[in-house]
């Protein structure tokens, strides 16, 4: 496969899940500050302008968060510049995304260019992306040949889901309420199979351990960082009997039996340092792949968070 082709498919599954857990991270940031009225909110909203990558002021409102994070196509860290990147890379790779996903996300990004999202309350907007998102990863699935070109896809979502969930959690680690992990779970789309595997009794270990380590549930950073291992050992060049030559796979296995093979009853010890270690880990699994599989690529500005 093309090195280009490549690259804007791994992109496209990045910016598509970046759009959705944005959105999913904002309605976790305002049901904090719906919940617990004692939570400062401008010390929140910068918090969370950190922890996106995003640039900060002295003093943030909720209204300039939601403009930086969602609506604002020049905000790097905006779901609407991470959309306008999903249809710029499908745009590359026209002839590889199939007719139907091209539609979908080409329908997507028309249905918020032009300060679309703005107009619309903040919940309705946030449904809709996600929705959308929804719509084009299942589009995606059904519709391409789950070749190289596919693997790509579910390469680049896997890494930025695991990202994302790490922003996700230290989030709401800084914000320190009560209801604290509930809102993680309900952020992750995880509340209803949490309360199937755990029963209705809450208890910010059990929450944790259910986010991080839960090998079944498909939003858990323990099944994505397996998700990305197998995508990368289907683009694997060679096949080598003694480690692992690739950069990546190491990195992610690390990550991964970091977590794993962890005292469970230390899970939420140093959670906040390990979310951060953990975004570095996906920067260089992404820096890793590129120099692999895109060096021959001509080269190109992708925008986002860091």
């Amino acid at each position: 496969m093309l090195s280009r082709i490549a690259e804007s498919l791994f992109w496209i599954g990045r910016y598509l899940e970046r759009a959705e857990d944005t959105c999913r991270i904002l309605e976790m940031h305002l049901q904090v500050l719906l919940d617990d009225p004692s939570v400062d909110q401008e010390d929140a909203a910068i918090t969370l302008l950190m922890v996106m990558g995003a640039p900060t002021a002295e003093s943030v409102e909720t209204g300039e968060v939601l403009r930086t994070l969602c609506y604002d196509p020049a905000s790097q860290a905006s779901v609407a510049a991470a959309l306008a990147g999903a249809r710029e890379a499908s745009r590359r790779a026209r002839e590889t995304v199939s007719s139907e996903m091209w539609e979908a996300i080409n329908t997507t990004w028309n249905s918020v260019r032009g300060g679309r999202l703005q107009r619309m309350r903040p919940a309705s907007a946030f449904r809709l992306v996600r929705e959308r998102c929804a719509v084009i990863t299942g589009t995606a699935d059904q519709t391409m040949s789950h070749d190289e070109g596919w693997q790509f896809l579910t390469l680049g979502r896997a890494i930025e889901r695991v990202d994302m969930t790490a922003r996700l959690i230290s989030t709401a680690q800084v914000t320190g309420t009560q209801s604290a992990w509930n809102n993680v779970l309900r952020g992750c789309g995880a509340h209803h199979a949490f309360v199937r595997s755990y029963g209705g009794v809450t208890t910010d270990r059990d929450a944790a351990e259910f986010v991080l380590l839960d090998r079944l549930f498909p939003r858990s950073v323990v099944h994505n960082l397996r998700a990305a291992q197998v995508a990368l050992d289907s683009l694997g060049l060679s096949v080598n009997n003694r480690g692992y030559e690739d950069e990546a796979t190491r990195l992610l296995g690390t990550a991964r039996a970091a977590l794993e093979y962890r005292d469970p009853g230390r899970v939420l010890d140093e959670l906040p340092q390990r979310m951060a270690e953990l975004q570095r880990t996906c920067n260089k699994v992404s820096q890793a792949v590129t120099e692999r599989y895109f060096s021959g690529s001509t080269p190109a500005s992708w925008s986002g968070g860091n």
